[in-house]
């Protein structure tokens, strides 16, 4: 076990010497609030790097995650076997799993958010009141994030970068699934702090499985923290959501729809559709329903059932549907709300499209949602009428991801309306606050 003066009394901690991972601490409050003092204290320093070392920390993280892929691979194969056998699905095997391209494509997201342009001290706006006062408002880091999800591992070298691109400290907590995934890659990225001369504790990674360290997180940490991010299921987000003391960045869980208007071809209907559920049917922009215009019924029905059904997904429909297919379960009220995470959607055929956005609007959870038109009117009426963070024409739901939307990376999607909305990306994870420049005004 790994008690707590093992941590502090050891003042290279925070800067040079990693932790052990665990699965029992002795004093886990006390492991916990050892890392929040240093996590701010790295935040301090972070606030004030200039661009170079951070930049430079991020290409020796992307250097060291390609030179260790063997390494991350190795470890995570030791992850998706114990997966296995407790009986995880096919859908969170995907999630959970690692090859090449993937470790590549962490690296290249990396690589993205380091040529990104720094948020920090950016000057959004600058204005001269009467008496002769500048003001200007500021980017401003957030301070430090911490970071909760489960299964995918690459969220952790996401998490990291973006973090230290805005020049915020981040405790990253792990699924237990996920456990020596996340350290082989956490390793790289303290790597590459180390290189640039910065704070290892910039990024940590909470050392231990035990699932009381969530808890312990969402107290906020004596004021170690300054905002919470739940990247997970919908059991994972209400938790943060209702015992989090801290601001939480909302990141809903995905029940997304695409709508096939009546002015939609076939084809391309046909493409997005296959792309929206089937390319990964865990991820967070999956398509869980599919919604079809009753005009486009005779046409489209049973060539978009018969090719989800060919292409291994289940689909539950209502009664229309199901009379085109025999193939078909049948769809209950559940159904409509539920974000499934695996090859199963819910399909039903809708009167027009006001239908389709009242149906949206009852059982969406205001992630991502798209329609399939050739009629502009129509797709912009949707695109304003549907609350989703994202809203898209002619494009698969999939692109609901940081990475193509030119960020780099993404902490997650924020299905909120408050500070950020949609991926969460350097700019997302600032605030701002006002310099003021006088000449020696007092206020009479």
């Amino acid at each position: 076990m790994l008690g707590h003066d093992a941590l502090s009394k050891d003042q290279n901690f925070k800067m040079n010497a990693p932790l052990k991972a665990v699965d029992v601490v002795s004093d886990l409050p006390a492991l916990m609030a050892d890392l929040a003092v240093h996590a701010r204290e790295a935040a301090r320093m972070l606030a004030l790097a200039p661009s170079r070392q951070k930049d430079a920390a991020l290409a020796a993280m992307a250097k060291a995650l390609r030179s260790a892929t063997k390494d991350i691979l190795a470890a995570n194969a030791e992850d998706v076997a114990e997966a296995r056998t407790a009986g995880a699905t096919s859908a969170f095997i995907d999630r959970l799993s690692l090859d090449a391209a993937r470790v590549e494509s962490m690296a290249d997201g990396i690589d993205v958010v380091r040529e990104l342009a720094d948020p920090v001290g950016k000057v959004m706006e600058k204005w001269t009141r009467p008496n002769g006062m500048t003001i200007e408002r500021v980017r401003v880091p957030l301070g430090v994030a911490g970071v909760i999800f489960e299964s995918r591992p690459n969220v952790l070298a996401d998490a990291g970068a973006l973090c230290l691109k805005s020049g915020n400290a981040v405790i990253l907590r792990g699924g237990s699934d996920s456990f020596r995934s996340c350290r082989a890659i956490h390793n790289c990225l303290v790597q590459g702090l180390r290189e640039a001369g910065l704070p290892e504790a910039a990024i940590t990674l909470v050392p231990t499985r035990d699932r009381a360290a969530v808890g312990l997180m969402l107290t906020g940490l004596n004021g170690g923290i300054d905002v919470i991010v739940p990247r997970g299921g919908k059991s994972l987000v209400s938790r943060v959501e209702a015992e989090a003391r801290v601001p939480v960045f909302a990141h809903l869980e995905g029940v997304n729809h695409v709508f096939v208007d009546k002015a939609a071809s076939l084809d391309m209907a046909k493409t997005i559709v296959l792309n929206a559920k089937m390319r990964r049917p865990g991820v967070c922009g999956a398509a869980e329903t599919l919604l079809i215009d009753q005009a486009a019924a005779k046409t489209h029905l049973k060539p978009l059932i018969g090719m989800l059904i060919e292409a291994g997904c289940e689909v539950r429909g209502d009664d229309t549907v199901r009379a085109t297919d025999a193939r078909v379960k049948t769809a209950t009220e559940e159904d409509w709300g539920t974000e499934y995470e695996d090859a199963i959607i819910a399909a039903k055929v809708v009167s027009n499209l006001d239908d389709a956005i009242a149906h949206i609007e009852k059982y969406g959870s205001h992630h991502t949602d798209a329609i399939v038109t050739d009629d502009t009117k129509a797709a912009e009426k949707f695109l304003n009428e549907v609350d989703s963070a994202i809203v898209l024409h002619n494009a698969s739901t999939q692109f609901a991801d940081g990475g193509e939307f030119g960020f780099g990376a993404e902490i997650g999607i924020a299905t909120g309306k408050f500070h950020a909305r949609g991926p969460v990306g350097v700019e997302q994870l600032t605030a701002f606050k006002y310099r003021v420049h006088g000449t020696g005004q007092t206020r009479p």
